[in-house]
C-alpha cells in the first residue's frame, strides 16, 4: 500500500498522522518526508518537492511506503502530477489531515479539489479529523469542510477518524519509540521512583511513567481512526 499524506495547509499534524498513525498499521511501509522548508523530526527519509522523477522512480520500487508531503512542496508536486499525466495512480490513497481553524478547513477543501482535478477519486481520498478536543462533536466544529462535502463529495469522511489534543507526539518527537512500544513498556516506575536516590532521577522516572501513561490512552484511539479510514 502506497500512502500520500497532503494538504496545502500546514499545521493540521501531517507527521502526526504519517508517523504515528498510518506507518505502524501497515506493517513494512517506510515514511518518506517531502519537505523543502520546514525540517522534520528527523526520523525520516527527505526527498525535496522538485526532485518528483526521482521519487516517482521510487514508488516503482516499493510495495508499501507512507509519503508525507510538507506545506511548502504541495504546489510544486501537484503542479509535476499534472505533467507527469496519471502520475497519481502510483498512490492506492491520499490521506488529509486537516484541523478545526477556518482557514485549514478551506485549505482542506482547496486540496480534495485539485486532487479531484487531477483525477483522483472520492474512493481514494480520506480525511483525518486531527486536534479535535474532547467531547466535541466532528460534525460541529468541521461544518465547514462537511457541508462542502455534502455538497461535493469528493472524500471519504468518517467521524470515528478523529485524533484528540495530545502532548504525546511532542514528547517522541526526535526519538525513535513508536507508543505502541511506549505503552507495552511493563518497567516498574512506582518502585523505581520510591528507590530513587535523588529528586532529578526521580524527576526522570516519572516523565517516563507519565510518557507511557499518555501511550497507552493514545494507541487505542489511533487503533479506531485507522480503522474508519477502511484503507484496503
Amino acid at each position: 500500500m502506497k500512502v500520500a499524506v497532503i494538504n496545502f495547509s500546514g499545521n493540521v499534524g501531517k507527521t502526526t498522522v504519517a508517523r504515528h498513525l498510518l506507518a505502524p498499521r501497515i506493517e513494512g511501509a517506510k515514511v518518506i518526508a517531502v519537505e523543502s522548508i520546514n525540517a522534520d523530526d528527523g526520523q525520516t527519509d527527505a526527498i525535496r518537492g522538485r526532485q518528483f522523477a526521482e521519487l516517482q522512480e521510487y514508488l516503482q520500487t516499493v510495495d508499501k511506503v507512507v509519503v508525507d508531503i510538507g506545506a511548502s512542496n504541495v504546489e510544486e508536486l501537484l503542479s509535476l502530477m499534472r505533467k507527469y499525466r496519471g502520475s497519481h495512480e502510483d498512490f492506492d490513497y491520499f490521506i488529509i489531515p486537516t484541523v478545526q481553524a477556518l482557514k485549514q478547513q478551506q485549505d482542506t477543501i482547496a486540496t480534495l479539489a485539485e486532487l479531484a482535478r487531477l483525477g483522483v477519486p472520492p474512493s481514494r481520498l480520506r480525511i483525518v479529523f486531527n486536534q479535535v478536543e474532547d467531547g466535541a462533536p466532528v460534525s460541529d466544529v468541521f461544518h465547514t469542510l462537511l457541508a462542502f462535502l455534502r455538497e461535493t463529495p469528493l472524500a471519504h469522511a468518517s467521524a470515528l477518524c478523529r485524533l484528540g489534543v495530545n502532548e504525546i507526539y511532542e514528547r517522541v518527537k526526535g526519538t525513535d519509540a513508536t507508543l505502541a512500544e511506549l505503552a507495552a513498556d511493563e518497567t516498574d516506575y512506582k518502585a523505581l521512583i520510591a528507590q530513587a536516590r535523588d529528586t532529578a532521577e526521580r524527576v526522570a522516572l516519572a516523565r517516563k511513567l507519565a510518557t507511557r501513561r499518555l501511550a497507552s490512552g493514545v494507541v487505542p484511539e489511533l487503533d479506531e481512526c485507522f480503522a474508519a479510514l477502511e484503507l484496503r
